[in-house]
């Protein structure tokens, strides 16, 4: 099993030389063209899903509806996503050095956005990639959960995640 993600990093794909994923820019955002009806009493947040392609030949990437899944709470319970506002890569190609970006608008109640976990499940040249998770959640300043290394704060899975990677990247150094 993959250790999840946090927000912010890239995750590379072993089956596709140079080929690497990120969720990043978890914020508080209003969607362009208006709140969807449904979504009445719940807070908006955007995320942005980057596709870089380091390798040496173009491939054609698909990340749309029903391959980004967004969970919220303690609970994993699904956000609503406001497929009206987002943006999705469309079987667009994708040449080395370049990138390309998905923009996802999503909803939730206020109280349940500490806790974001989104998964993602790149789809390139007509084949699935590994499903990959990211963690984090609205109000962490740069994905950080804001403790000293080795202190444990019961916060939810982003501080967790966090903490373990921080502490990873410490006994690796060492």
């Amino acid at each position: 099993m993959y250790e999840p993600n946090v927000v912010g990093d890239w995750q590379e794909y072993e089956g596709h030389a140079g080929l690497r994923v990120r969720v990043h820019r978890l914020e508080p955002a209003e969607p362009p063209r208006g709140r969807d009806d449904a979504a009445e009493g719940l807070t908006y947040f955007r995320v942005r899903v980057t596709v870089e392609n380091r390798g040496a030949r173009q491939v054609t990437v698909h990340l749309e509806d029903g391959q980004i899944d967004v969970r919220i709470g303690p609970d994993g319970e699904s956000a609503f996503l406001d497929w009206r506002n987002s943006q999705f890569i469309e079987g667009f190609d994708v040449y080395p050095l370049r990138r390309a970006t998905a923009v996802l608008y999503a909803a939730g109640p206020e109280a349940s956005l500490d806790q974001v976990d989104v998964q993602v499940q790149l789809r390139v040249d007509d084949e699935w990639a590994d499903r990959r998770l990211w963690a984090g959640g609205l109000g962490l300043p740069g994905g950080e959960c804001g403790t000293s290394p080795g202190t444990a704060r019961e916060e939810g899975l982003a501080h967790q995640v966090s903490a373990f990677l921080r502490d990873q990247a410490e006994e690796g150094t060492a």
